[in-house]
């Protein structure tokens, strides 16, 4: 089997009560945990990825624009950046963190987690790397936020040649009036989007 589950940035910080919540987090994160442990034998790897910062510039605003600069959020160590509580039950391969000195939306800028290295401990495998090592092909990406690091995960991973499937119905998005734009994006880098209709839309030609 050489597919893989990237569960991308489902942590409290991004959920109800975080101070970069997105509507529907703590559901989404239940509905993947739900969907993990009824399809578990689908997947080679189920992995993660978790905002990571230290210190990411610009990226932190006290007027964030939400656009390119936000609230401070996740920061390494503290509680709202670990996995949500639901995502942290599952039986996981690997973690990754990103961001630590960036803003670092896509998934294939993190490097995995060693959970006893400091928390600026950058020495660890990049995502695309670890697949690769392991004959990984095909992922299928769910997660927080459908039009940001979602997006920009499966951006990268359809660039990077892997067979790219966004889960839609287990994300959760920040404007959920741009997801039409959002999703033609992704089906012209060679996606495909499973929609809330559970409807497979392909890559376009």
């Amino acid at each position: 089997m050489t597919r893989a589950l990237l569960v991308v940035d489902v942590q409290p910080d991004f959920c109800e009560g975080g101070p970069l919540a997105v509507a529907g987090g703590n559901a989404v994160a239940a509905a993947i945990a739900e969907d993990v442990m009824a399809r578990r034998e689908s997947y080679s790897a189920i992995i993660t990825t978790q905002d990571w910062h230290i210190d990411p510039g610009a990226h932190f605003s006290e007027a964030p624009d939400f656009a390119d600069s936000w609230p401070v959020h996740c920061v390494a160590g503290t509680e709202g950046a670990e996995l949500h509580p639901s995502i942290a039950a599952l039986e996981v391969d690997a973690h990754f963190a990103k961001g630590r000195f960036t803003a670092a939306y896509s998934g294939f800028e993190a490097r995995v987690l060693d959970p006893g290295a400091a928390p600026e401990d950058e020495s660890g495998a990049l995502l695309g790397h670890w697949l690769r090592e392991r004959g990984i092909t095909t992922v299928d990406i769910v997660g927080i936020a459908t039009d940001h690091c979602v997006r920009a995960t499966a951006l990268d991973a359809a660039r990077a040649g892997f067979s790219t499937t966004v889960l839609a119905p287990l994300t959760a998005a920040v404007s959920p009036e741009n997801l039409p734009a959002v999703y033609t994006q992704l089906r012209e880098a060679g996606a495909i989007v499973l929609t809330l209709g559970l409807e497979p839309v392909s890559p376009a030609p």
